[in-house]
């Protein structure tokens, strides 16, 4: 199909990119970096390192994390590199669109939709129940009916703490994104800087006879390892959609996804350095292993912050994915792939509102309505999907466009986006086949709507 192959040039995004959109460029390095923070680092900090140490790895985590650092690295460099030639809204879209053409753009698109749209939802249901045992241990207890969905417990109707969050980070989103963006900033500095301490405090508490044997499951466990937490060290991707609210975006936003991730990595190996350090490796295979690690050695107090630090990570992931949600929607808009009323930008606001309430709308209704059980993994097919098609995209730009001027190079192509391919496509075959169902039937549905409205309405197709 000819409409399939449609393609945007290099040269008519960047000039989208420096046009006014609307929207407000009032991101920095700093706020661009904290959005990828925002979006890698959460609780699983606290969980993924004790886990994949107790069931594949052992004190070899440490390297589970480089080696999968190394492969989210790949793709991030690839992102990078499209951050700085194409500064526009979208992100894999966007540069889908550039490459791929118009069908590939408009599959990849759509998944993220989901993709995001499912990570919110998810990540609310967690937030809710860390809020909640935070609520009952001073006190206060939410009916049992709002405790959770239906199926999640006894009398168990609504999660309606899941509810509420998802509503209150798409009404700040809409207000502005100065303010949303400081409010991440102070959630991400929060978070960060527990992150530290708890790390500084249990470095004083090692017992490096932990770390012997350091690879009990050989390094087949070690790679075991590096599949479970590449899902911790993604989400930098959420920053390259906020491209035409950056100051620079051409300088900056390759920047930040290198400097987030960088950061994200260290932070994850210090933790996996002191967790198996302070305890043998086959004790953290539970629901809090950093907590249960301190209380051990008599730190109980640690356990409460915690659970500050999972409230205020948690909150910088909503607003990281719901942030990449509303806009990628909003560029999908733009082009004329999806009704072009999603594209109004607040008269006020300067925001993208209709998206930004609609997903918060639709992932309330989600989080407080659903358990969401296996239907969580097709986040992980729609990330590395798109994974796939950035790394695949950077090679045919290199032969097809050499001498683009590029801000920012990704060193030693096609090594480094094979890489990238690779590991994605290793980590998709070991998803179970319900996910491939349940992600199949997704793309269909996405497909029937481009042929009945995309491929007619599209911009491309009006020239």
């Amino acid at each position: 199909m000819k409409s399939f192959m449609r393609k945007k040039s290099i040269n008519e995004l960047q000039q989208e990119g420096t046009n006014s959109t609307g929207l407000q460029r009032i991101l920095g390095l700093w706020q661009l970096t904290a959005i990828g923070l925002g979006g890698i680092i959460g609780v699983g900090i606290f969980v993924l390192t004790g886990v994949a140490a107790a069931e594949h790895a052992g004190p070899a985590v440490i390297l589970s994390f480089i080696i999968a650092g190394l492969a989210s690295a790949a793709a991030a460099l690839c992102y990078a590199e499209f951050a700085g030639l194409i500064p526009v809204a979208g992100s894999a879209y966007t540069y889908s669109y550039a490459v791929l053409g118009e069908g590939a753009a408009w599959l990849i698109g759509w998944d993220l939709l989901l993709e995001y749209t499912l990570v919110i939802a998810v990540v609310a249901i967690g937030w809710s129940g860390y809020m909640q045992e935070i609520l009952q241990q001073i006190g206060i207890h939410v009916p049992v009916w709002a405790q959770g969905a239906p199926g999640t417990g006894a009398g168990h109707k609504i999660d309606l703490i899941a509810m509420i969050i998802s509503i209150a980070i798409a009404g700040l989103l809409t207000i502005g994104m100065k303010w949303g963006a400081r409010f991440n900033n102070l959630m991400v500095i929060i978070k960060l800087s527990i992150v530290v301490v708890v790390i500084a405090v249990g470095s004083l508490y090692v017992d490096t006879a932990n770390w012997h044997p350091f690879m009990p499951f050989g390094f087949h466990g070690v790679m075991g390892g590096a599949a479970l937490v590449f899902f911790a060290v993604f989400g930098y991707d959420t920053l390259t959609t906020a491209a035409e609210e950056a100051k620079n975006p051409q300088r900056d936003l390759p920047r930040a996804v290198v400097l987030s991730l960088t950061i994200a990595l260290c932070l994850y190996i210090g933790m996996s350095l002191v967790i198996t350090g302070m305890a043998p490796y086959e004790t953290l295979g539970n629901a809090a292993p950093i907590a249960k690690a301190f209380s051990q050695v008599g730190l109980n107090w640690v356990t409460l912050i915690i659970s500050a630090a999972a409230i205020t990570g948690i909150l910088s992931v909503l607003f990281s994915f719901m942030l990449a949600g509303s806009r990628i929607w909003f560029a999908m808009s733009r082009d004329g792939l999806l009704p072009n009323w999603f594209a109004k930008v607040h008269s006020k606001y300067k925001t993208p509102y209709r998206p930004t309430l609609i997903i918060g709308s639709v992932t309330a209704v989600v989080s407080g309505l659903t358990p969401i059980n296996e239907v969580a993994e097709l986040v992980n097919i729609g990330t590395l999907s798109a994974f796939i098609l950035i790394c695949a995209s950077i090679m045919v730009l290199r032969v097809k466009q050499p001498n683009l001027e590029r801000r920012f190079k990704t060193p030693f192509v096609p090594f480094v986006p094979i890489i990238g391919i690779g590991f994605s496509v290793y980590l998709i075959i070991s998803l179970p086949s319900i996910t491939w169902i349940r992600f199949v039937i997704w793309m269909l549905v996405g497909f029937v709507v481009y042929l009945l409205y995309g491929k007619r309405k599209s911009n491309l197709s009006k020239n």
